[in-house]
């Protein structure tokens, strides 16, 4: 098997190459060859069964999906986008690689001709959805995102459905929860702090947070973010419908509930190192968003995720920090 991985430098796309290496194979066929494509340079997993290829490049260019396509990867997982902080300060930056580029894809996988049809697996998100919400967002709901990157994700959902519907691909889109805690740096999207107010004083440093420690939200680990890819790629898609989007499940917990968390895992000291320091502009972004899904669809089908946030926090600390922290 042949899979080529979109965004594959990043932190998600890192992890699922990763355990590919680890596994040898998905779906009980050997993986031969990955593909990795980012805009910057992917690292190889160690000890990788098999051949591994970083390209550089960007999706949104004419010409460039035709490319990466051209070897007919039989499953293609699309994780490139501008995340959502920095797809609000560049309008023309978000539509250009969250829409141009997944259109390209599309487009170019639809035009390939000879009978290529790949499993194709697109993350969306849960900033598709928009206010005013039900206390729990039900697999019905509609979607109408009040940011430039959710509208973006639910066009490309939108398209997902219509050409899979034609038969141009196997198409399962699965919208993400928060990631938590994401490992490295922060980055530009919004929701960073959720991440950066676990992660950074189990590091010993001091962390940001910008918004009232009642705002809720849905989280999942980049462990299970893994699992939803791999359960995605195999799954039978016969038993999704048409209706080919799904919304992963997660944990909701109010901010507050998060730093009680950290408290019960670490303890007082390693909580005293989150400083408040409101943001209205983060703020707003993340009023805008949903706080709790009743994820029914994707629970039939086989997703997992943790059932606490202790048990997220504790993921972190196993996964990255090789079962330690600093006190």
């Amino acid at each position: 098997m042949h899979i080529l991985v979109l965004g594959g430098a990043g932190m998600v796309g890192r992890k699922f190459i990763e355990r590919l290496a680890r596994d040898g194979a998905l779906g009980g066929k050997p993986v031969t060859r990955v593909t990795a494509q980012d805009v910057v340079v992917a690292s190889p997993p160690p000890a990788a069964p098999f051949d591994f290829e970083a390209v550089i490049s960007d999706l949104s260019i004419e010409g460039e999906a035709e490319s990466l396509i051209a070897t007919r990867p039989e499953l293609i997982v699309h994780l490139a986008a501008i995340v959502s902080g920095e797809a609000e300060a560049d309008f023309d930056k978000g539509y250009r690689i969250n829409l141009d580029g997944t259109r390209h894809l599309f487009e170019a996988i639809r035009k390939a001709g000879g009978g290529y049809k790949p499993r194709l697996v697109f993350t969306s998100s849960i900033a598709v959805f928009g206010a005013p919400f039900h206390d729990k967002i039900e697999d019905e709901f509609f979607t109408t995102p009040l940011t430039s990157y959710g509208t973006q994700k639910a066009i490309g959902e939108l398209l997902l459905c219509d050409y899979s519907r034609r038969g141009f691909f196997d198409g399962v889109g699965i919208r993400l929860p928060t990631i938590c805690v994401r490992p490295g740096k922060p980055n530009k999207a919004a929701s960073g702090f959720f991440s950066n107010i676990i992660r950074e004083p189990l590091n010993g440093e001091e962390a940001v947070l910008p918004v009232s420690d009642q705002v809720r939200h849905w989280h999942a680990s980049p462990r299970s973010a893994v699992g939803f890819l791999i359960h995605a790629a195999t799954m039978d898609t016969a038993a999704i419908g048409p209706r080919r989007v799904l919304t992963m499940p997660g944990y909701s917990c109010t901010v507050a509930e998060q730093i009680e968390a950290l408290r019960k895992v670490a303890g007082d000291n390693v909580v005293a190192r989150i400083k408040r320091v409101p943001d209205p502009v983060i703020d707003g972004i993340v009023a805008g968003w949903p706080r709790d899904f009743n994820p029914q669809r994707s629970l039939a089908l086989g997703f997992k995720s943790e059932s606490s946030f202790e048990e997220i926090i504790r993921v972190h600390i196993e996964d990255e920090l090789h079962g330690t922290f600093v006190k």
